[in-house]
């Protein structure tokens, strides 16, 4: 137990990227993949976290014949720290409107949305050999409509991926590149996927249902299937829907039929999405226009469902808020640390814990899911530029309204970056990194402490070395744990009725 505690509180900094920001990080970490943190956690448990986690009882038992005072000293919490974690309270208060969606916060669309977040009528085929119908997948190679949004953000555990092989990357039409994020918090975002693809939770949504790894879908396929399927809710939200059922103006698409065929993205056949040089090029502007405008709307309405997903305030709030016996000594030198000289809340600010920004952390990629190694990711270096140019941003035609959120131009810091996760809820992920290749707190805390890695990825890294102590590692972890929340309403976790 003790030992499995410490792994949370080595990987701690690491998944927040405490050190992102100002640190130096570790390249052993990566090589170590395998090993978990069993020395690194039995060295942290030693230095005396608590296993429990639990508020009011000293948190540092002494090990090994230590004395109590060495072992569990007491928080050094002065005026300015306390300052500094008050900026830190969970704020309750609704997500801010989207200029882009405005039908985000209508209740209609939410539960709209909350529908079309289970319904798997929506995916083209699978298309991975891996997918051989064990339960970790979602059916076999060639089967249609078998992808949910909730097939990788798994509701009963905090909207990330616990499914998949190996729980690092996501199985869904094939292998994805990168580990799926949580949906917690995501509507306080300001670009999203891990390297701000996209400037807006809806347009992030239509890149999912078009990517030959996730959905192998289309847009025209989208919206014939909503036809088919949820015609009068959505004109109830939207308003009335075009005769998407005329197959002189909207070629017909079965689940087989839609998006692309196995092999190189460049040169696969596609059917029903821009570029394919088929069924949707094939269309009149018009037809095109109103086939996209059903799509983006069916986004629109994902977009109204994912903003209501909040972790809830934890431990450290309620100790913030006057409860003493609310975290341990060794959670409260943590939170010091915290926004002291571990130097994490650099990142890691805000009720959220994340400034939502783009940090290249030096990590060098491994191989993770038996096969894949992602190697030479530009992240952020190479996904801003087309967030910039895409039709579906926030500031073309399909928008409601600019977000305000695009940059104007690429920064050569945002070269192999990637956004700052938010650690709220977060303690508990199956794995960390972009990547996915920390499989433990244990292992993450251990690449920020060390400083990342000296080569083997694109730009240049950002952090320094932390050189913190097994117990302020063990700390940090501690704290960590003391961010979880309740998550959502029970009611959201499920198709509504």
């Amino acid at each position: 137990m003790a030992s499995r505690f410490a792994e949370l509180a080595i990987a701690a900094c690491a998944l927040l990227a405490c050190a992102a920001c100002g640190e130096k990080a570790d390249p052993a970490a990566s090589a170590t993949a395998g090993a978990g943190g069993s020395a690194g956690g039995t060295a942290l448990a030693a230095a005396g976290a608590s296993p429990s986690g639990s508020g009011g009882s000293s948190a540092g038992a002494a090990a090994g014949g230590a004395s109590a005072a060495s072992d569990d000293p007491d928080p050094v919490l002065t005026d300015s720290v306390m300052t500094a974690l008050r900026a830190l309270r969970y704020d309750n208060a609704a997500v801010p409107p989207d200029p882009s969606n405005k039908y985000g916060d209508l209740p209609a669309a939410r539960t709209f949305g909350q529908r079309l977040f289970f319904d798997r009528r929506l995916s083209g085929r699978l298309l991975e050999g891996d997918n051989d119908g064990s339960p970790s997948t979602l059916g076999v190679k060639g089967e249609n409509e078998k992808v949910s949004c909730a097939g990788c953000h798994v509701p009963q555990t905090n909207f990330v991926d616990t499914r998949s092989p190996h729980q690092q990357i996501s199985l869904a039409a094939q292998w994805t590149r990168r580990r799926t994020p949580t949906l917690l918090e995501v509507g306080f975002a300001s670009l999203y996927n891990w390297d701000g693809r996209r400037d807006s939770i809806w347009a992030q949504a239509i890149g999912v249902f078009e990517s030959v790894n996730e959905y192998n879908s289309s847009r025209l396929f989208i919206a014939q299937q909503t036809y088919a399927l949820h015609r009068a809710e959505y004109e109830s939200i939207f308003g009335e829907m075009p005769k998407l059922d005329d197959a002189q103006q909207f070629p017909p698409l079965s689940g087989a039929e839609t998006g692309c065929d196995e092999g190189p993205v460049e040169t696969a056949a596609c059917r029903g999405k821009p570029g394919d040089k088929a069924d949707y090029d094939g269309m009149t502007p018009e037809a095109q226009k109103a086939v996209t405008t059903v799509t983006v709307n069916v986004a629109k309405a994902l977009d109204a469902y994912v903003r209501q997903l909040r972790c809830g305030s934890g431990r450290f709030d309620a100790w913030l808020d006057g409860d003493d016996s609310a975290l341990s000594r060794s959670e409260q030198r943590g939170a010091a640390l915290f926004v002291g000289s571990a130097k994490c809340v650099s990142c890691h600010s805000g009720p959220n814990l994340t400034d939502s920004k783009f940090h290249n952390v030096g990590l060098r990629p491994a191989t993770v899911a038996v096969a894949f190694t992602d190697t030479d990711d530009r992240g952020a270096g190479e996904a801003i530029p087309l967030t910039i140019a895409d039709p579906l941003n926030s500031k073309g035609s399909f928008s409601d309204g600019d977000r305000g959120k695009l940059p104007s131009k690429v920064d050569s810091a945002l070269e192999g970056a990637f956004r700052t996760p938010t650690l709220r809820c977060a303690a508990n992920h199956p794995s960390f990194m972009h990547t996915g290749q920390h499989t433990s707190l244990a292992m993450l805390m251990r690449f920020f402490n060390r400083g990342g890695d000296p080569a083997g990825f694109p730009g240049t890294n950002e952090l320094e070395a932390l050189n913190l102590t097994d117990r302020e590692q063990a700390d940090l972890i501690a704290f960590m744990q003391t961010l979880q929340g309740p998550g959502p309403n029970a009611s959201l976790l499920a198709p509504p009725p």
